[in-house]
């Protein structure tokens, strides 16, 4: 089995980062490379080439379009991934999921649809870390 296969995104995500801070509220069209954390509330859209980490305590709402995406929080909007999605146990989705491999956590509330673009087979997702060991 591939190593890349037992990562997960987040493991994954080098260099340094784009951070919306808990208190921050932004709006509107947010575009750019590289990987961004958002721990705020962001109503808009946004086209970003690179990862988008939507964490815990965030809030999405409008259209979440990244190379890859991982999803903590809330978000009433539609995801689209060109590459792998995360959905982790505590995130809150309303809309379509788009993107090349999905994965969902237990516990996760998805009320939409989800769509893989990638692979016709399911491929298995190797979770490496125990309950516990997730950062917030």
């Amino acid at each position: 089995m591939s190593d890349s296969k037992m990562r997960r995104l987040r493991d994954a995500a080098s260099g340094p980062g784009t951070l919306i801070s808990e208190d921050c509220k932004i709006e509107g069209l947010v575009t750019g490379s590289g990987n961004f954390m958002i721990n705020g509330s962001v109503e808009g859209e946004c086209d970003i080439d690179g990862s988008v980490t939507l964490a815990k305590g965030g809030f999405w709402k409008g259209v979440l379009k990244a190379n890859s995406v991982i999803i903590a929080g809330t978000i009433d909007g539609d995801i689209v991934a060109a590459g792998q999605v995360e959905i982790s146990d505590t995130a809150k989705i309303t809309g379509t999921v788009s993107g090349e491999a999905i994965a969902v956590a237990e516990g996760a509330v998805v009320e939409g649809v989800m769509k893989t673009t990638g692979h016709e087979n399911p491929h298995e997702f190797v979770e490496k870390r125990q309950s516990g060991d997730e950062p917030d």
